[in-house]
């Protein structure tokens, strides 16, 4: 056992004596006896997939923020409360004794949630998933009801605590939420797996596809308009001939007034497509087929608004290298070609990058990579 579950278990046995209820007693008893078997089960996991903790793990700055947050907090060190060697009366003592079930509720109700989610999202009974054990754990109704008596017995330890107490509670459990947060978003995610609870990736037999949008995600600014643009300053003035030997174009200000529309009538569209697909009330299952049906219709709607630019012919008569240096221009987020760089030149991962737009131009996309235009295969299409 790590010295901080020792030091955990000590504290929530200083909880249990601090509490001045016998029910309370016996519930903070049972939670101390829960986390022992949590435990036990966490160490049957490092048996079972044959690690070292000792050797192969350490302590990274999230999981030392949380642990230090709780003992802390066990400890009586909250702003305003005293330290637990000088706790005078029974009210104090409950007090110290709901600070720190304020502290831990958060961590209960986070691993019930997560457990709830991902045994919707796996199939547990097909093959022998690596996680399969742990997701049964805290998605199991032992453990769902383990979460709601924590949460009953906070409510319960607050009930004589001032208004000001009971802003301190508040104050322990989001802090505590955001240091879980913390600690998860902090864990590595380390190949050969590349979503650590599907399975693992096999670059010998799989091919990684990685699909990115490219507006707003690889880009700072959207290029849905560039195009457009482009060819509103390349056009002709209202009063200029045009020559013979070239491609009627729309005048500067015909071009203007006729995006301007299209743009228009494709925002209303948008936002009656998608009005249109959301589901009526609150989803409790995800469906694939109610998915695909609504990416269908997302689809139609996008085609439809592609065929209406087509028959405008405000993109006609666009130049080649006017697009390519309005594509070298965009500025990009800050890592993004250094991440696709990782990713393709990295031979053990065998990966195939796709950028997707609805800026209609393949060459706008890879000029805009052009330090490494062969690492990015461009699917572009509004649908």
């Amino acid at each position: 056992m790590s010295t901080f579950s020792a030091l955990l278990l000590k504290r929530m046995k200083l909880a249990e004596e601090c509490a001045d209820d016998d029910d309370a007693k016996i519930s903070i008893s049972e939670l101390r006896k829960a986390v022992l078997e949590e435990l036990k089960m966490h160490n049957s996991f490092v048996q079972e997939w044959g690690s070292d903790l000792a050797k192969e793990s350490s302590v990274n700055s999230a999981t030392v923020k949380y642990t230090e947050f709780l003992l802390a907090t066990a400890s009586g060190k909250v702003e305003g409360v005293k330290g637990p060697g000088k706790l005078a009366t029974p009210f104090e003592k409950t007090k110290v004794a709901a600070y720190t079930l304020g502290a831990m509720t958060p961590c209960m109700r986070l691993y019930a949630y997560l457990g709830k989610e991902l045994e919707a999202l796996l199939d547990l009974h097909e093959g022998s998933h690596p996680y399969r054990k742990w997701i049964e754990n805290y998605s199991s109704e032992g453990f769902q009801a383990s979460a709601v008596q924590t949460e009953d017995l906070l409510d319960k330890l607050s009930v004589s605590l001032t208004g000001e107490e009971l802003d301190i509670i508040e104050k322990l459990y989001h802090q505590a939420m955001k240091l879980e947060i913390d600690f998860f978003s902090a864990q590595p995610v380390v190949q050969p797996t590349v979503v650590p609870l599907t399975k693992e990736h096999n670059p010998a037999e799989d091919r990684l596809m990685l699909f990115s949008d490219f507006d707003l995600t690889c880009t700072v600014v959207d290029s849905s308009a560039i195009l457009a643009e482009i060819a509103i300053v390349t056009a002709p003035k209202s009063d200029q001939i045009q020559p013979e030997n070239k491609l009627a174009r729309m005048s500067s200000a015909d071009l203007r007034n006729t995006w301007g529309l299209l743009s228009r009538q494709y925002t209303e569209e948008f936002e009656e497509c998608i009005e249109s697909i959301m589901p009526p009330e609150k989803v409790d299952k995800f469906k694939y087929e109610d998915l695909r049906k609504a990416l269908e219709q997302l689809s139609d709607f996008e085609k439809r608004a592609n065929d209406r630019v087509i028959e405008s012919g405000v993109l006609k008569g666009l130049n080649h290298e006017d697009i390519k240096r309005a594509g070298e221009r965009l500025i990009l987020q800050d890592g993004c070609t250094t991440f696709f760089q990782k990713v393709v030149k990295n031979v053990n991962l065998n990966a195939n990058v796709h950028v997707l737009s609805y800026c209609w131009c393949g060459d706008l996309i890879r000029s805009a990579f052009s330090s490494e235009p062969r690492f990015v295969n461009s699917w572009y299409d509004m649908a």
